[in-house]
Formats: structure tokens, sequence, C-alpha cells
């Protein structure tokens, strides 16, 4: 096929964040067309994780039968008015085959007939200048087919599919990730070395444990628990089992330190690597193994843009950069859907996994819809009363699946207008809330409130296990000192932070009781509701 077609937004990869952006702009009836380069959607997980099973958690039986309540433990279903089809009706395991989650990928594409043209990879984007002289020309994505893309907007759904190769002398003589073969009793009675300190190395070496005689996982920094940091991209419970082979001295052994050089005594000799140990005054030591495995992370590829729209990258040139609204910082209407949005959140929320961006892909869309579609974000009309503003908070947090997923990161909104009246916006990004404000998108905002669901303070540098470690968390301290999740009302008036508020926490988080909730939220509302008091210091 060759030719033109012309669409207002171009959708590349048909992954989830692709699929969920295209079901938005479907729904609102925009000109669009997702481009995937391979046979169907998903096609990144029919190869990853290489020993297949997902760290997304697929919690089938909660107890509850409110929709929203159960996405909260639903870690893969796309986000649809129609609350269908669910990935939970796929299979019952808690930590699904990623298999199951390819073909629920395209059950989803089909059941909302997303608009996908498959087998259709672009090799270039360039974006000329428009016709009328003017800079922003549309873009033009050509296919390996000579097909050409016109698009006025972009959006970039394609992940992180470049795996990195970190600067080690001799880097290129080790086995990839990407490449190594899982089955593990090729590593029979060998000697094998992970560089890399993520879940997809221990995934690796929890797969070797029964055959290989010794395994060492290696990198510099300390070991970050996702159950002790709560971000999940830290290292699982699901793949740590490796640290109790190594604790409880069974040959294998995690090394805390930068690996120099690997080199190898010929095509088909041993490895020698050197290794200096951090914790033993960076000594130097060289190491022999059968096999080196590189299992360093992955990274954006940009190399289809070209000089004149090629995004500017950060974060050691893993991602490209975005401002608040995931717009590229410096190529205007070029905008980024699913795990490359992690950027904005890097290790602190979840916008690199599907629980996490599909929220932000909804986001996304009220700001596109804003934008370019001169649609306001949506919202309710509220009373601005303390009680009605408690109750709708409160109502909000023992529901919401959005603020809990993207926790910091995503807020609601109660705006406080100029002449009394106030309105109740769900799910922005906390950046583009003060943005939207400045930029008078909520209407005559005087104040507003933004409500999070937040961890306390240092809350990831605390063993949550030792008892010795005491949590205040009560009505009368405003929970300021709780570490475990929690509901957060912050007052703001032109970006300032004014005042401050911090429901208690609860084991089954729930925020509801009268006396430990509400009351001392009423109170902190009825004190900043009063002009006078407005201006009060955070509490």
């Amino acid at each position: 096929m060759s030719g033109e077609e012309r669409v207002d937004y171009l959708v590349i990869g048909a992954g989830p964040a692709g699929i969920q952006a295209a079901y938005f702009l479907g729904r609102a009836g925009r000109n669009y067309l997702v481009v995937e380069a391979g046979d169907a959607p998903g096609t990144f997980f029919t190869r990853f994780p290489r020993h297949r099973k997902l760290i997304s958690i697929n919690k089938r039986h909660t107890g509850w039968d409110d929709p929203e309540l159960n996405l909260r433990t639903d870690w893969n279903s796309l986000l649809s008015v129609e609350n269908t089809p669910l990935f939970t009706s796929v299979t019952p395991r808690y930590f699904p085959d990623a298999d199951d989650l390819v073909g629920y990928l395209a059950d989803f594409a089909e059941t909302h007939k997303v608009n996908i043209r498959y087998r259709t990879r672009i090799a270039g984007i360039t974006r000329p200048p428009a016709e009328d002289g003017g800079a922003r020309g549309d873009f033009r994505a050509t296919a390996e087919d000579g097909t050409v893309f016109l698009a006025r907007r972009l959006i970039v759904a394609t992940g992180v599919t470049r795996q990195y190769i970190p600067p080690i002398e001799g880097a290129e003589l080790a086995e990839r990730y990407d490449e190594v073969p899982v089955d593990p009793a090729g590593f029979t009675d060998q000697r094998v070395l992970i560089i890399g300190r993520g879940n997809s190395a221990f995934e690796t070496a929890d797969n070797l444990i029964e055959t290989a005689s010794v395994i060492h996982v290696a990198g510099p920094g300390a070991l970050r628990l996702a159950w002790q940091t709560h971000f999940v991209g830290h290292l699982r419970a699901v793949n740590n089992n490796f640290l109790d082979t190594y604790q409880l001295k069974s040959q294998n052994a995690l090394l805390d330190g930068e690996i120099m050089y690997v080199r190898r005594d010929g095509d088909d000799g041993p490895y020698r690597v050197a290794v200096k140990f951090v914790r033993v005054n960076e000594i130097i030591k060289e190491i022999p193994y059968d096999r080196v495995i590189l299992a360093t992370g992955f990274r954006f590829d940009a190399s289809v843009f070209a000089p004149e729209c090629r995004p500017e990258l950060t974060i050691k040139d893993r991602f490209p950069a975005q401002t608040e609204a995931w717009e590229s910082t410096n190529v205007p209407d070029l905008y980024f859907a699913g795990t490359i949005t992690q950027v904005r959140d890097f290790k602190k929320s979840t916008s690199g996994f599907i629980h996490g961006f599909r929220y932000g892909v909804r986001a996304l869309h009220h700001i596109l819809e804003q934008r370019y579609h001169d649609e306001p974000w949506p919202r309710r009309e509220l009373p601005a009363t303390p009680e009605a503003v408690a109750d709708a908070v409160i109502g909000r947090v023992n529901r919401t699946s959005a603020l809990w997923q993207l926790f910091g990161f995503l807020a609601d909104a109660v705006v406080l207008r100029a002449d009394g009246t106030a309105a109740y916006h769900e799910e922005l990004p906390v950046a583009h809330l003060h943005r939207a404000v400045a930029d008078g998108l909520l209407g005559d905002v005087d104040r507003y409130f933004a409500v999070t669901l937040e961890y306390g303070a240092d809350h990831d540098k605390v063993n949550p296990f030792d008892i010795s470690v005491g949590r205040v968390a009560q009505a009368d301290t405003g929970g300021l000192d709780g570490r475990y999740l929690h509901p957060v009302v912050r007052l703001f008036r032109g970006g300032e932070l004014l005042a401050e508020h911090h429901l208690t926490e609860n084991l089954e988080n729930e925020w509801d009781r009268e006396e430990v909730h509400r009351v001392p939220l009423v109170r902190f509302l009825t004190e900043r509701l009063r002009p006078e008091n407005a201006a009060q210091s955070p509490s």
C-alpha cells in the first residue's frame, strides 16, 4: 500500500496505552487512526516478560460489587464507560500469564471497534512547515510500505523498546535479556552472572535456581524492595526467591558493586568479570563465569523522528521529556501515552504500568478535548459549604481507583469561584491542575482544594514490618504522621499552598468514620472556607 491518508490524531502503537487512547478518541467522535507494527494488539507482551509471568496483579475475588473499587485490585483491565471487557474474566491467576494479556487486548479492541491498522511499521516521522509558512505543519509519518499518514497531532504509545546497553567494557560480549534462552536446562552446572537489579534480572535469576551451580546478580546502588518503597517497579516479592538463596547461603549472591569490564578467553572460553565492591572499600575482584546476561532495562526509541520534530530526551536519555500535559517539551502537538509517561512520576507512582497510565490516558484525553475542541474538563456543581465539600471528598476517596492507583500524582479538585460557587473536577494531574487554574481553564477560580491519596513522608525509608517504628495517626493531629496510604486535602491560591489536612489512615482504607474522619475534615473546611482564614499556614 502507498499513498497519503490524513487524520486529526495518529496513535503510534497498539499496546494497552494506544488502545486506551483510541477508545476515548473514538467515543468522542474524533478522527483518529492507530498504527501497529505487529499483526495484533500488544505485540510487546508476546515476548516480554521473557518468563511469561506478569507482575501486575489480577484479584478476581474482592468481596465488592462496586466496579470502581474492583479496579483497585485489577491492574490489567482498560477503562471503558461500558466496564467491559474486564481482564478479571480472562483468568483467575493472581499473577497471570502474559499471553492472557495479549488475548485480552485483542478482545478489548474488537469489542470497542478500535480503528487499528496492523502490520504498519512507521519508518520515519517529519514535520515540514505549514503551507501558509507557519512552523507548525502536519506531522508526516511514513510507513515501511510507503504509505504517508498526515496528522495534526501525534500520540506516541510505543513504550520502551530498545534494551539499554550500559557503558561497560566488553558489554557486547554478554547475552541480552531479550535474546538469552529461557530454558533453565541449558544452564545446568554453570556459573552465571546477571547484570542488573530490576525485576527482569531477578525473574531471570529465579528461573535458574534449580539448575545453575552459582548465580550472581550485580549492580550499583542499594536494592529497593517494592513492599517498602510502594513503587511497584522496584523488586517485587514474586521475583525475590533468589534473595532467600543468597541470605541462606546456597551458593548464590547479590553483588553490590560496579562492573568494570567483561572479558572472555576466546570465543568459547570462560568469562572474566571485574567487580568493584562498594562494601569492602571498593576492592576490585575478577570473577570467572560461564555465562553473563545483561538485564539492564529498556528505553524509548526516538530514531524514527527527523531532527525538526525529534523530542528531547531525559533521565539518561531513557524517556521523552514531557510537560505536565504529557506533551513534548520541544515539539508542540506531540503527546505521549503509556509507560513512557513515567517520566512525570519517575519511581514515585505508577505511570509506568497499566494500572497507572490507563488513568493518565483518560486525563490526557480531557486535556486534548479542552485544548483542541473547547470541551471543558468534566465537573459537577457543588454547594460551597463545609458539609457538602466534606461529603463529596469522603465519597470519592472511599471509591476512587484513579487516585488510589496514581497516588500523589492525580488529584480531584474542588474549585471555589470568585462568585461564591463551587465545582468538583475529578482526576487532574496535580501539576496540570495548577496550570489549568493559572490559565483560567477551570473558570474564575479564587481558591481550590486538591484531594489526593498519598503515603506519608519518608514512608520508603522505614521497614513497614518493624513494630518498633511507631505510627502516630490520630484524628487530633490530622493524620500528619501516617505513613500508610491516606487522603490529603490541600488548599491553594494561585499555586501557593495555604493549608493542608490529612485524614487518618485506616487498615481497611475506609475513611468514613464520623468522629475520626468526617468531623475533623468539616472543621478544617469550615475554617478555610471563611475568606478571612483562607491564608492560614499549612496544618
